[in-house]
């Protein structure tokens, strides 16, 4: 049954957002190309949009158990991961080049789990998507996003296939993620 929704707009950055229970202040260290979704950790996720720098609505709802499947049939298949509750309360990041920077609107109140978090208490995420205008670029596609939360122990992820173009994008973004980051900062002695 349905425990509480909310929606909302925000703007997004180049890389899509980050939603979980926990605050989130980097990068993840994979992201989840030819997926709509993967894990940025245990307990959060990154989700890459069809958007690039531009308006997301989205709808997140909390159940008290796993809801039906959506019968509307404008939304992608849908993806589903599994997310460990640190806190009991949900957390929106958006990424752009260089940054994350929290998205939740400031007059939306913050949803929060039913009951406190347990030790090891996991939540299963489902993530809907559709754009009107499939074609990745910047500005209004339409795009919206519909995220169901439930608790259920950790089970195994529901994506797409992954092909050779994906994979090669991930190793790319693994390689990219593991180099060290130039240093071009000057050192000049001081003048008497």
């Amino acid at each position: 049954m349905l425990v509480q929704e909310t929606r909302f707009t925000f703007e997004l950055g180049e890389s899509g957002y980050l939603i979980g229970f926990t605050e989130h202040d980097d990068f993840p260290g994979e992201m989840p190309y030819g997926w709509r979704c993967g894990p940025a950790g245990p307990s959060s996720a990154v989700v890459l949009t069809t958007t690039d720098t531009g308006p997301l609505h989205l709808t997140i709802q909390i159940h008290d158990s796993r809801p039906a499947p959506e019968a509307d049939g404008a939304w992608e298949p849908a993806e589903e991961i599994s997310l460990q509750a640190e806190t009991g309360r949900i957390h929106l990041a958006v990424l752009d080049p260089g940054d994350v920077t929290d998205a939740w609107p400031q007059q939306e109140p913050a949803l929060q789990l039913p009951s406190p978090p347990e030790q090891e208490r996991w939540m299963r995420m489902r993530l809907y998507c559709h754009a009107d205008d499939p074609e990745p670029g910047i500005g209004d596609h339409g795009e919206r996003h519909l995220i169901q939360l439930w608790p259920e122990p950790a089970s195994t992820p529901v994506h797409p296939e992954l092909n050779d173009e994906d994979r090669q994008a991930r190793a790319e973004y693994a390689s990219d993620v593991a180099s060290p980051v130039e240093d071009y900062t000057s050192q000049y002695p001081l003048q008497d």
